[in-house]
């Protein structure tokens, strides 16, 4: 069972007031709080690998290779001039 005194620390460090009929209601609340902590800790865990992430992620690798969309080809193709697949525009310099 969690002490009064204890109640009144973490009342002081949530920076909350509480009454005495208040702080024995937390009493009991507190305790059973802790309480379902100590049945978390009764589960064996010991063939459970640790985790940094909830999440596995892994890296995508794909070959970085060029692609045209259908869209792109369908722009250069529709462009007042065109040669190999690029849009050919007046020399400016």
């Amino acid at each position: 069972m969690i002490s009064l005194e204890q109640v009144q620390h973490i009342a002081k460090l949530a920076r909350i007031q509480l009454k005495e009929e208040e702080m024995q209601k937390f009493q009991a609340d507190l305790a059973a709080v802790l309480d379902y902590f100590n049945l978390v800790n009764e589960v064996d865990v010991s063939k459970v690998d640790p985790m940094t992430h909830s999440v596995s992620l892994e890296n995508v690798k794909r070959k970085d290779e060029a692609q045209k969309s259908k869209t792109a080809v369908q722009l250069v193709e529709m462009a007042p001039g065109q040669q190999d697949g690029f849009l050919k525009v007046k020399s400016i310099l």
